[in-house]
């Protein structure tokens, strides 16, 4: 096995690796990257090649000896498809060997969590950990488990329930899947205003990535009499998971609770369309110190919806 390092005439096999892989997202693809202005970013995107076919890939960028993974995207690592544990073993081999031929210092990797997986398997993981990679940080993050045999209402909280109901029988209160962002965007400013921060991209960037992969995103919004009160904005990371990259409300309307209506809406679309889990993010309290500070209110509003903890990994090798 050898690693060859990224470039164009590798894209088309590289985005179809990724698709059948068992662990490789929407944020692995080369199509994915094309959103960021060109040189923002300076990629070594690599590719681990057998007989001149690729057993895996990783994107990522090396930077003052650090090479990590992701770079640009929310999920990063190596993607593969579903290997047994001497393949497993022979990738992280080729990629020390890699590291240590190219002036790497460090291996900082993040994968998405194992519930992306079409085959969960952590062969990777435990090889990854066998050659001396280590648990670096821990993001906590909530995920629902779908079951189209469920009544989707059933399993929510009791006020969640009471809320979603009110809403279903208030005919000023309607539902759109539509490419509306420019309704969508300027709320969810609004929002992340409250807490000091803006949103990972601006409107420009989801308008290009709409343009680039309309198939994996997908805006989920509610009215009340024609005027837009909440959303949210779906990330179909693969065919596994949908993710909730943004929610958003407008608070002068929280009184029609058009989050909770939102969120059934998620589940429902994810649930009819066969995903098999809506991944609702991370809840970090942002202003901590400590980057793994969990944001308990934030958590408690997820579990209502029957969400459980799934964690996001991030693994170091020192060389």
């Amino acid at each position: 096995m050898q690693i060859i390092e990224y470039s164009d005439n590798w894209r088309d096999k590289w985005d179809s690796f990724v698709k059948k892989s068992s662990n490789g997202t929407m944020f692995h693809l080369q199509k994915f990257f094309d959103y960021h202005t060109p040189g923002k970013f300076s990629f070594n995107h690599l590719i681990f090649l057998e007989k001149g076919e690729i057993q895996a890939v990783l994107p990522g960028a090396l930077r003052n000896g650090v090479y990590e993974s992701p770079i640009g995207a929310s999920y990063g690592s190596i993607v593969t498809s579903d290997l047994k544990f001497n393949t497993a073993l022979e990738i992280v081999d080729t990629l020390i060997d890699y590291g240590k031929s190219n002036g790497i210092n460090e291996f900082v990797l993040t994968s998405a969590p194992m519930i992306y997986e079409t085959y969960q398997n952590q062969n990777l993981d435990f090889a990854l950990l066998w050659r001396d990679f280590k648990y670096d940080l821990h993001y906590i993050s909530s995920a629902i488990k779908l079951d189209n045999q469920r009544d989707i209402i059933s399993r929510f909280q009791s006020t969640v329930r009471r809320n979603i109901r009110k809403s279903l029988n208030n005919d000023d209160v309607t539902i759109e899947i539509n490419e509306k962002y420019d309704e969508f965007y300027p709320i969810l400013i609004e929002n992340k205003q409250r807490h000091n921060v803006k949103p990972t991209h601006s409107l420009e960037d989801i308008y290009k990535l709409h343009e680039l992969m309309p198939e994996n995103l997908k805006l989920i919004m509610v009215y009340y009499k024609g005027e837009p009160i909440a959303g949210s904005l779906l990330f179909l990371a693969n065919e596994n998971v949908s993710l909730c990259f943004y929610n958003m409300l407008r608070y002068e309307f929280e009184h029609l609770k058009p989050i909770h209506r939102v969120m059934y809406e998620v589940v429902k679309w994810s649930t009819e369309n066969n995903f098999k889990y809506v991944d609702i993010g991370v809840s970090q309290d942002t202003k901590a110190v400590n980057p793994m500070t969990p944001s308990i209110s934030l958590i408690d509003f997820k579990e209502k919806f029957d969400a459980k903890t799934i964690m996001r990994n991030t693994l170091r090798l020192k060389l």
